[in-house]
């Protein structure tokens, strides 16, 4: 087998001497990959010339099958390279790294996002209202999916009861701020988007913050939070993906005024009163029911920015783990909202 081994770096080098081109020297190379493997094939068993070139064609036809996935990958990647570089300077953003396109590739081989989704992905700027439950998995997959500039906002602490569920937080981060921790990670699984933390709750001064943001995700656990964060996002004229959880349920919806879907207190007009709706230190909360409701808004998310399928505006996605259900509510802009409605 050494044999053939060298006679293929023999031919390469002469050609390389003589000038050979290299489709040349391939193609020399090839016809003698073929010639022994039909050697071993036709020669009888112990022929001199059978065992000299390793005896077994087998074995040369599995080196050759190894040799075609590699260069086929290679055309691939260069192929979907190709197919994302951007054709005039004003596009944005910049061309992809090597790095990225085989990061990326599963993307842009989807139809509905491809190369144009995926430049669309690397420019969005995304605000993320929480870094907890929720707030996990969205970060860890909008960073995953190469969302170019996520913005986390959350004022509390990693603590030890958090890591249950809020799985972008490790024990080792405990007594951290869940944004710096939540930083951590996202560096961690892909360096090529910018994450900037912001360790403070929203509130009416954040106004500027939700406006210089294409989309916003609420993952809050506090009514005050997402009925502010509702109003902040009908004013700047941007969508907001919200969701929730509590014991065994889930919900989550796309609120976009600006396109003529309800906005949050359309569908929500009157808040709990106090103590009627309990939070998830008081009543608990399954472990991995934020993971599928987080996913979900992230999901509308990549939706969103790709201009991908149908999403979720004007319908309220009800999910209940216990019974592994799931039903899609129709809801509709109210005329009279306080928030979006004709009289503001």
């Amino acid at each position: 087998m050494m044999l053939v081994l060298w006679l293929m770096l023999g031919l390469w080098c002469l050609g390389w001497v003589m000038g050979t081109p290299k489709r040349v020297r391939w193609g020399a190379i090839a016809a003698l990959w073929v010639a022994v493997i039909l050697a071993n094939l036709a020669l009888p068993l112990g022929h001199p010339v059978r065992t000299a070139t390793g005896g077994d064609a087998r074995v040369w036809g599995v080196a050759a099958l190894a040799l075609g996935v590699i260069l086929g990958y290679r055309y691939i990647l260069n192929y979907l390279k190709n197919s994302i570089k951007l054709t005039s300077p004003a596009e944005a953003p910049a061309a992809f790294s090597d790095g990225e396109v085989a990061r990326y590739a599963r993307h842009i081989l989807l139809r509905e996002i491809g190369g144009p989704g995926q430049r669309k992905l690397k420019a969005a700027r995304v605000l993320v209202v929480g870094a907890g439950g929720l707030g996990s998995p969205v970060l860890l997959y909008l960073a995953a999916a190469g969302v170019g500039e996520i913005t986390v906002i959350d004022d509390d602490r990693v603590d030890t009861s958090n890591l249950q569920r809020q799985i972008i937080h490790r024990d080792q981060h405990i007594g951290m701020t869940k944004v710096q921790s939540a930083e951590i990670a996202m560096r961690a699984l892909n360096p090529f988007v910018t994450v900037t933390p912001h360790r403070l709750r929203l509130d009416e001064s954040s106004a500027t913050m939700v406006a210089a943001h294409d989309l916003v995700l609420d993952g809050s656990d506090n009514f005050d939070t997402r009925y502010l964060v509702n109003r902040l996002c009908v004013q700047a004229g941007k969508p907001l993906i919200a969701g929730a959880i509590t014991q065994w349920e889930g919900q989550l919806s796309i609120y976009d005024a600006a396109q003529e879907s309800p906005c949050y207190e359309c569908v929500f007009p009157v808040r709990p009163a106090p103590g009627m709706v309990s939070s998830c230190a008081e009543a608990g909360v399954a472990a991995a029911l934020p993971g599928v409701v987080g996913s979900m808004m992230a999901m509308e998310a990549i939706k969103l920015i790709t201009g991908a399928g149908a999403p979720l505006r004007g319908r309220l996605l009800i999910y209940d783990a216990l019974y592994a259900e799931t039903r899609v509510i129709v809801v509709k802009r109210r005329e009279d909202c306080a928030v979006c409605g004709v009289s503001h």
